[in-house]
């Protein structure tokens, strides 16, 4: 692990399906996300996804790179940019910006981000784990 390297990305279409399903496993069934009549209605002018649907893919992202440190001891912390929408393809990506070594394990710091299919950050963040290896 380096100061600048990246890590390899995940890419995901989100589609209402998923949304729906989002909603039965983390009980958050706001109409916003799945009632499409409503959501016109809105300042978002249609169906939008979870927010944490998208951080979903910047942790299995850090999950398929770290495996079982960033399942243990993983810390994320995102802020929320642009809203996601049925179709849109989001990309989760990153890269270190610290490696601390600290005894027999290095606490890893990245920038995390989700981007969509236009190329807009919608999720921006910092991960950090305390990596055994």
């Amino acid at each position: 692990m380096n100061v600048g390297q990246q890590i390899n990305p995940v890419s995901k279409r989100i589609t209402q399906e998923k949304i729906n399903k989002y909603a039965r496993a983390s009980g958050d069934f706001n109409p916003l996300h799945l009632d499409e009549e409503f959501a016109r209605k809105t300042m978002f002018k249609g169906t939008i996804a979870h927010g944490l649907l998208s951080v979903a893919y910047i942790s299995e992202m850090m999950t398929n790179w770290l495996g079982d440190d960033w399942l243990e001891g993983g810390e994320l912390e995102v802020t929320f940019l642009l809203p996601v929408r049925p179709g849109d393809v989001i990309t989760a990506g990153g890269r270190v910006i610290e490696c601390v070594r600290t005894g027999s394990a290095t606490k890893v710091v990245c920038e995390v981000y989700c981007k969509n299919q236009r190329d807009e950050m919608v999720i921006k963040g910092t991960t950090s784990c305390l990596v055994k290896k």
